[in-house]
């Protein structure tokens, strides 16, 4: 699986990320920069401590450190002297080291040594103290440098060469942060839970809207045109619900109004369809009659019989296939299904039409299938007699039985219908290339075909073939 396509593509995904993702950035930044100020706070607050009590020691210490000279002439400090400024400047969480001269002293207890003083604060400081924070062992320290001076009675300001580091322990600062950053983590935990329930919370309270408008729409594409949704509020959703409401109103009309037309066309097509077949029936006994007379009438006169004879008979099929197309479309045509000979039902179609001779059947003996007679009469009519109109022989029609149901195969060895055709050739009144505008065929064979297998819920399908074009029938097994 890609990375792409593990990636939320829901809005309420989009929204619940988001939420959660600023809300975590927000107590990130929070608890950050609140940890940062702590720490600084703490730290420093450490750190002016320790300077303070080492300076107020040293301020403090009566030691007679100094050089000899005038002030000090017969001054001699002793290890007890280092001892004793050593053990005031230490403490439970503080280790001192002295060195004086060659001479080096740490305070009781104490880890460290003069080689855990980095070099650059080994060095004289001035009278200033420098201040450092190491890690030691694993533990935090901070280390206070400095030059002992003393200030003669003249006011002169001179070096004792005493100097003096403190380590300082940060253990317990370092605790309180241990413990600050743990607190800070739980608060970030609970805040990522409670952005995580108040984005879900709220992706449901703004998508729930947009839920019903899918559902809504769903239902209107379905057919159900009476759908409307309740408007709440005055917020953008509502005006959407509101647009949405008078767009199905609208369509709800105009639909209403196409099939309130589309019923009066059908019923129009009926009637006419139905009313002149009574006239057509006496034209047809009079056609009869000329079609009788046509070889004593002079060759003006016979060839303008045999023209209307044509036309009524062209007329005749129209008026049927819109009689058929009319019940088809209203609904009432209905199945009537028996058991049928598939290879007589073809030769009967063959005979009735006088198309014996001119078309080869290939059907296993005894195929017999569940179907409606009298409609697949019309669908394979309609195939043949397409096939030998607009094709060329050999004409062949094969059928046979398959697990899934019946297949028959309708082919010809024709030009074959061009391919842009291809998808229009089962629609009403379509006649591939202007050559057909006045061939003998109605336009709704082909269709009125494919409405009959599919009211027996199968299909047909045209596929082109080298020579000619092949039409495949397929009924399912009822």
């Amino acid at each position: 699986m890609s990375i792409g396509s593990r990636r939320p593509t829901g809005l309420r995904g989009r929204l619940v990320i988001t939420f959660v993702l600023v809300a975590v950035t927000a107590s990130a930044l929070v608890a950050g920069i609140g940890y940062q100020l702590v720490r600084r706070a703490l730290l420093d607050r450490a750190e002016t401590t320790a300077l303070a009590d080492v300076r107020d020691v040293l301020r403090r210490t009566s030691l007679p450190i100094g050089t000899t000279d005038l002030l000090w002439p017969q001054s001699v400090v002793t290890e007890s002297d280092l001892n004793d400024l050593a053990g005031a400047l230490g403490g439970p969480d503080r280790q001192v080291v002295l060195r004086y001269g060659d001479q080096v002293r740490l305070s009781s207890g104490a880890r460290f040594g003069l080689d855990d003083v980095p070099a650059t604060l080994r060095r004289p400081a001035g009278s200033r103290m420098a201040y450092q924070r190491r890690s030691i062992n694993g533990e935090p320290w901070g280390l206070i440098a400095t030059d002992v001076y003393r200030q003669t009675p003249t006011g002169i300001v001179r070096r004792t060469g005493m100097s003096v580091f403190v380590f300082v322990s940060l253990k317990e600062e370092d605790g309180v942060l241990s413990r600050l950053r743990t607190a800070l983590a739980q608060a970030s935990g609970i805040t990522l839970a409670i952005a995580l329930t108040v984005a879900l919370v709220s992706a449901r309270s703004v998508l729930l809207p947009v839920r019903r408008l899918g559902e809504a729409a769903r239902a209107l594409g379905a057919g159900r045109l009476d759908t409307r949704l309740p408007v709440h509020g005055r917020d953008e959703l509502a005006g959407l619900t509101a647009t949405f409401n008078d767009t199905a109103s609208a369509l709800e009309r105009t639909v209403s109004e196409l099939r309130a037309l589309e019923a009066m066309s059908r019923r129009f097509v009926a009637d006419v369809s139905h009313e002149l077949r009574t006239p057509l029936t006496a034209m047809t006994a009079v056609t009869d009659m000329l079609t009788e007379e046509a070889e004593r009438l002079p060759p003006d006169a016979g060839q303008a019989v045999e023209i209307v004879v044509r036309e009524i008979d062209r007329l005749r099929v129209l008026v049927e296939h819109l009689i058929e197309a009319s019940r088809l479309d209203s609904g009432t045509a209905v199945l009537v299904r028996e058991n049928v000979d598939v290879g007589t039902a073809l030769a009967d179609a063959l005979e009735i039409r006088g198309w014996t001779g001119r078309i080869r059947l290939d059907v296993p003996a005894d195929l017999s299938f569940w179907l409606d007679p009298r409609r697949f009469d019309v669908i394979v009519a309609n195939l043949m007699g397409n096939a030998l109109h607009h094709g060329a022989p050999p004409v062949t029609v094969t059928a046979r039985v398959l697990r899934s149901g019946l297949e028959v195969r309708v082919r010809d060895r024709g030009k074959g219908i061009p391919r842009e055709a291809m998808p229009h050739v089962f629609e009403r009144f379509y006649k591939a290339g202007a050559g057909r505008a006045r061939s003998e065929g109605s336009g709704l064979g082909l269709a009125i075909a494919k409405a009959n297998a599919e009211l027996h819920g199968g299909t047909i399908r045209v596929e082109a073939r080298d020579p000619g074009t092949e039409f495949v029938v397929w009924i399912p097994r009822p």
